[in-house]
């Protein structure tokens, strides 16, 4: 079991009506002047914008609109970073799914800084303190809600990282699972891919414990079997709450304290397709995933190779009942396959053109050599191509 320092220090509010119950409360403790960041006008037609401006009446509210999927460092965090600087922000109120918290976490740290702000996204100038950030997440997915991370593209140089800072970490999340019944399906099925794949990220790896591996498995399996309840029943209350409290644990390291690193090869790759095409993350993930499965499977050797044949048994065995790590592999897929995910690259409108100016980027910026299977530029492209 490996050594390993722990601390979330986040609050979690989860539940019906939490927001109308405890958000003026919660906003109180932070100061007069909040900037409010949300995406599009989704917020705005369910109400919950009015709400919040309701709420928060007593406030001097700045807004930060039209983040995007694949939140976009610019114009957005620079735009953030701006306007936190020159209205002098106590707060960040995040309102939306994780991209727009992701985005809301980069302008936490960079303004607070005097440095170039995409050199505090890309970690060469270190995050000292931050803007507090309180989130209210309408989107079961990233897990934002519950760690210190976040990823950020920046469009002209194709390049999608992710952004960590034990600074970031929301001071308190509210998690209200009936924001998520009238989500479009696109939106929900993706979700839960994140969420799988993060698990999947922490289950695939070296050393690994016994109770890791059973929190994980189950995991899946809820996930599994609660996004199909909400595909015939979008309001079903119980099962939305599952899958919001499954993806909330999701990236925050619960799931594996003791186990060594993967690496996080799937969405080191996936975040080449995202970077370059901007497609949307949870669909390219489960395109990626059983591609890399399959490719690790067969392109290992030694004791590495009797590793990835335990792991992908106990995944097979434990998430879908089978006995083989072909058919775990088969079965990922097909589950994807059979909620209506894409499964193709061509599908959601990437060709080959690009596939090896994305491996290269991959391998010279994601480190993937140093991963639990180790991955090279060639083994990248192969993946890619895979997936087409």
């Amino acid at each position: 079991m490996v050594n390993f320092d722990y601390q979330t220090p986040t609050r979690l509010i989860f539940g019906k009506e939490v927001v109308a119950e405890k958000l003026q409360r919660v906003m109180a403790q932070f100061g007069k002047r909040v900037l409010l960041t949300y995406g599009g006008g989704s917020i705005k037609r369910s109400g919950l914008y009015q709400q919040v401006k309701d709420l928060l009446a007593d406030k001097q509210i700045f807004e930060l609109p039209g983040i995007e999927p694949n939140p976009k460092f610019n114009p957005s965090v620079l735009d953030g970073v701006r306007i936190c600087k020159e209205q002098h922000i106590d707060v960040i109120l995040a309102v939306g799914g994780g991209s727009v918290l992701d985005c809301t976490k980069a302008i936490a740290g960079a303004a607070c800084s005097d440095a170039d702000p995409w050199d505090v996204v890309t970690m060469k100038v270190p995050t000292l303190k931050a803007i507090p950030i309180v989130d209210i997440i309408t989107l079961a997915a990233t897990g934002s809600e519950y760690d210190s991370g976040g990823v950020i593209s920046r469009t002209e140089s194709n390049d999608k990282l992710a952004y960590f800072s034990k600074h970031v970490f929301p001071a308190v999340s509210f998690i209200d699972p009936t924001y998520t019944f009238t989500l479009p399906v696109k939106q929900t099925l993706a979700g839960v891919a994140d969420c799988i794949n993060h698990i999947m990220e922490q289950y695939f790896c070296g050393e690994h414990i016994m109770m890791n591996d059973a929190f994980m498995e189950g995991a899946i399996k809820s996930l599994m079997k609660n996004v199909r309840t909400v595909l015939e029943h979008p309001d079903d209350y119980e099962a939305r709450a599952e899958i919001f409290y499954a993806t909330t644990l999701g990236c925050n390291g619960i799931y594996s304290l003791g186990n060594s690193e993967s690496g996080w090869p799937m969405h080191a790759i996936e975040h080449a397709l995202s970077g370059h095409y901007d497609i949307t993350h949870g669909e390219g993930l489960a395109i990626v995933t059983p591609r890399w499965m399959n490719h690790i499977l067969h392109h290992t050797e030694g004791e590495l190779h009797g590793q990835v044949v335990e792991r992908l048994l106990s995944f097979g065995r434990h998430v879908f009942g089978v006995d083989s790590p072909e058919e775990a592999i088969q079965a990922i897929h097909h589950f994807y396959q059979e909620v209506g995910i894409p499964m193709t690259l061509r599908e959601v409108g990437i060709d080959g053109s690009r596939i090896d100016e994305m491996a290269h980027h991959v391998a010279v910026n994601e480190g993937l050599d140093q991963a639990w299977v180790p991955l090279h530029e060639e083994d990248i492209a192969a993946i890619l191509r895979n997936c087409l």
